[in-house]
């Protein structure tokens, strides 16, 4: 079963958690993209629920902000 994702007057609340496949939507990449990060430590904070993984926007937006540059070559030699 499909469920939609959370509507806009929800997305403004930073405690709506999200699945695997909403937050690689908000993020605009792919699931695998997702999956990969988790697994080697380089994604956003995620929350487990028995074996189902969630996050939180606040933690979607912590990350995709933490990742902002000014120009390509500040990432030079960054490890993240």
């Amino acid at each position: 079963m499909h469920k939609e994702p959370p509507s806009k007057a929800d997305a403004n609340e930073d405690y709506v958690i999200l699945n695997v496949e909403e937050a690689a939507e908000f993020l605009r990449v792919t699931r695998s993209t997702l999956d990969h990060y988790r697994c080697v430590g380089r994604g956003p904070v995620y929350r487990k629920h028995g074996t189902r993984v969630f996050y939180t926007r606040e933690s979607l937006i912590k990350w995709s902000e933490s990742r902002e540059f000014s120009s390509t070559s500040s990432r030079i030699g960054q490890s993240r």
